[in-house]
């Protein structure tokens, strides 16, 4: 099948070093509804303009039905692009603003009955007298919308179109955009930082950082099986709680995974999933447990598959129809650095402090950092002070962990007490473990060469 567009290898170099865009591949399917998805500036609107013709391709090739088109002129794609600031002629009517494309490309025509009928399709047929400085921003983004939709494009190239509304109105607008597209089957690419929108709107999601392709998988697909940490991390609401570990697989006893000062004992016979980690053994994993993956309750209660932890209480954020319990587990979060940044960078050089013996302070050992990386630093993790460190702190010396570390969604009327200790019960079969590097190791990725469990 032939896509409707195909971006190969794809870059965007400003100047000679700074790269917006680093070799992306990406098809969309005629009809379809894909979301570039990512934190501000990591290159997903200058994936957008290089589509729409408003941004020259550096390297690679892009296909539109096939056909090369890294050359055609914007007015030459079929394209049609609804942008975040409106882009309407405060001196032209609304009906002015969306037959002014139908105009251009047939000034000799009556265009009032296309004109009438989109405003209709967008409810905003009693306002196409008035100019677009007379509405509210939800009936500016409808004419906007409604300019586009008017010349019947072959795509439609939304940039951020509900950034500048309110919290309501983009809940209703965002309805109104799947509803729309879907009526018209007309390919869609989208563009936002929101998850909420992605996941709502797009058939796929194509997760973008540092100017690179993260994942692209439908909706329940990114959530529930993220290929790597970032793209755990940046979707879902609470961010997935995500905590240092390392993997203990003796030659006799049960295997488990070691969270600080508790651990997850892994459940026999282990499942395929949880035999790719014996080869672990020893190094420096992040767990990752959404909210919803760990419950308040006594190991008395516990499920198939599910094991017990206990935690002290922080923090209790009360959300109406539930509440989320901030707990501090004696565990080391694992950090995404610059995960809302720009651009990822290069870590910080390491700076020693001298102690009073001219060595470098356990604090600071402590506080360094080993980063790992995909396309930048992706998973900063503390350095472990070894067992066998006669500098190491012990008893009441060693630093303690007092922070939340883990986040667990509850029913709005459970009663918690700040500093009180609750028992927890963990779902195994919702785990997920990353390597050191951020990439995902469990749930087994799809092909995993050479293993045989």
């Amino acid at each position: 099948m032939t896509r409707a567009i195909s971006l190969h290898n794809v870059s965007k170099t400003y100047g000679r070093t700074t790269r917006a865009v680093d070799r992306l591949s990406l098809s969309v399917d005629p009809g379809e509804f894909v979301v570039l998805l990512g934190p501000s500036g990591c290159g997903k609107s200058t994936v957008l303009r290089m589509i729409a013709g408003l941004e020259e391709i550096t390297e690679g090739e892009l296909l539109l039905d096939g056909e090369h088109a890294n050359d055609l002129a914007p007015g030459e794609r079929g394209m049609a692009m609804v942008f975040q600031n409106f882009a309407l002629y405060p001196s032209m009517t609304n009906r002015a603003n969306i037959g002014f494309p139908l105009k251009l490309e047939n000034p000799g025509l009556d265009h009032t009955d296309r004109v009438e009928h989109t405003a209709r399709m967008l409810g905003i047929e009693t306002v196409l007298d008035r100019y677009p400085g007379q509405l509210s921003g939800g009936e500016r983004q409808r004419v906007a919308m409604g300019r586009a939709i008017s010349r019947r494009p072959s795509v439609f190239l939304m940039d951020e179109p509900l950034s500048n509304l309110d919290a309501k109105l983009r809940n209703h607008l965002r309805a109104e955009i799947a509803h729309l597209t879907r009526e018209l089957g007309v390919t869609t690419v989208y563009v936002t930082h929101d998850q909420a929108e992605a996941m709502s709107l797009g058939d796929r999601v194509a997760v973008m950082r540092g100017g690179q392709l993260q994942q692209v998988s439908p909706p329940r697909e990114v959530y529930a099986l993220p290929e790597n940490v970032f793209v755990a991390a940046f979707i879902g609401t609470p961010r997935i709680n995500l905590l240092q570990a390392v993997v203990h697989a003796p030659l006799e006893g049960r295997m488990s995974i070691d969270l600080g000062r508790q651990r997850l004992p892994l459940p026999e016979p282990l499942s395929p999933d949880h035999q790719l980690l014996r080869i672990q053994q020893g190094r420096r994993l992040i767990v990752g447990l959404r909210s919803e993956a760990a419950r308040i309750a006594p190991p008395s209660q516990a499920r198939p598959g599910e094991v017990a932890l206990s935690g002290i209480v922080e923090h209790v954020e009360y959300q109406g129809h539930e509440a989320l319990v901030h707990l501090n587990t004696g565990s080391r979060p694992a950090v995404v650095p610059e995960l809302e940044s720009a651009r990822p960078g290069r870590a910080a050089p390491r700076r020693r402090r001298t102690g009073h013996g001219g060595g470098v302070g356990v604090l600071e050992r402590l506080k360094e950092r080993t980063i790992g990386y995909i396309g930048g630093p992706t998973v900063a993790l503390d350095e472990p002070v070894p067992e066998n460190d006669p500098s190491a702190p012990r008893g009441p010396d060693r630093p303690a962990i007092t922070a939340a570390d883990l986040v667990v969604r509850t029913g709005p009327d459970m009663r918690l007490r700040t500093g009180g200790q609750v028992p927890l019960l963990v779902d195994l079969a919702h785990l997920y473990v990353f390597d050191h590097h951020g990439r995902r190791i469990c749930p087994l990725p799809e092909e995993v060469p050479g293993l045989d469990v």
